[in-house]
């Protein structure tokens, strides 16, 4: 042949559609074994190399193989280890990793992934905030690895919610705390689902009192409008959706006259680095974030290039770190 061979000719060749031959490079676990035997065959015959192995063209420039990373905040700390983590799985594979911030919002989050599925070959989505339906529907167009979600259609990878609020509760239980209100986090937020089931259920199992206040923005300014509503309530102890949250608890507790650990004791979620800044060092829900965001990515490729998944999501430890925001219940040292 005298002019390079095309999509089309290895569709004649190995008797089967262009559509086939495009999908067995692109998502090569979607098309039959023998199927893609025989397109592979009949592109070495011909010489046809794929865009995939020489990279996408846009223009003049050739774009190297790329995912996307969409989370919901930038500004939260908690994202900083996940973005880490996530570009070191890209830079090992040679990909190029993509960074969207979606400002929590699930319109955004629909749009800026809907503008970047022809660009990427495949994306991550750490704490979507999207509703599962429309989840589906991106798992049926692109390899999808969702991060602090689980549906059953995606690749996800976890935390350990209901381990870590239970060692939680047992350590406020432990002290003396009867009652734990729990700051929630965004209604959008699965994790905030787990967790608040997770706390309801550790409660009763050990003869605890959980009670809600929320929903919250998971920044430090909610936590603060929300300390005044932990005082009103006459709480001993607060179990916070995130870490932000719980230092804007912390901070606005002590603007009110409250001092933590000695009226209320304060635990968050995640284990962020501001937790051994502020004062006092924040009591908390270690969070495997960094390995998160590789493992996330590492699957995500992994699934671009052919992998097929388990369906079972992969479940990270978690460990509850001890600092000096938690104490003895006040109304427990104060009895005989």
């Amino acid at each position: 042949m005298d002019r390079r061979a095309t999509i089309y000719d290895v569709a004649r060749e190995a008797g089967v559609a262009a559509s086939t031959v495009s999908r067995a490079y692109a998502r090569p676990g979607r098309v039959n074994a023998d199927t893609a035997q025989r397109i592979f065959r009949a592109a070495e015959l011909l010489g046809y190399r794929s865009g995939r192995s020489e990279g996408r063209r846009r223009g003049d420039r050739t774009v190297r193989e790329s995912i996307a990373l969409v989370i919901a905040d930038v500004t939260n700390p908690f994202y900083g280890d996940i973005i880490k983590g996530g570009y070191e799985a890209a830079r090992e594979a040679g990909y190029q990793l993509i960074l969207s911030h979606t400002n929590e919002s699930p319109e955004v989050e629909r749009q800026t992934i809907e503008r970047e599925l022809e660009q990427v070959d495949g994306i991550v989505i750490a704490s979507s905030r999207m509703t599962d339906s429309a989840l589906r529907m991106m798992v049926k167009q692109k390899p999808l690895v969702l991060l602090n979600r689980i549906i059953p259609e995606a690749s996800c990878v976890v935390n350990d919610n209901q381990r870590g609020i239970r060692r939680a509760a047992e350590h406020l239980g432990a002290l003396g705390h009867e009652r734990i209100f729990y700051v929630a986090g965004p209604e959008t937020s699965w994790s905030d689902g787990i967790r608040w089931r997770a706390l309801r259920e550790a409660a009763a199992e050990l003869e605890l009192e959980a009670r809600r206040i929320g929903p919250n923005e998971p920044t430090v300014l909610a936590g603060l409008s929300a300390a005044r509503r932990v005082a009103r309530a006459g709480a001993t102890a607060v179990l916070a959706y995130n870490d932000p949250l719980a230092i804007g608890v912390m901070k606005g507790l002590r603007k009110l006259g409250f001092a933590v650990p000695e009226h209320v004791s304060v635990v968050g979620f995640d284990n962020i680095i501001f937790d051994e800044l502020v004062e006092p060092a924040l009591t908390t829900i270690a969070s495997p974030l960094y390995r998160m965001g590789f493992t996330g990515v590492r699957n995500c490729i992994a699934m671009a290039q052919g992998a097929r998944t388990s369906g079972a999501p992969l479940v990270l430890p978690v460990r509850l770190v001890l600092r000096q925001s938690t104490a003895v219940c006040r109304r427990q040292r104060s009895s005989p």
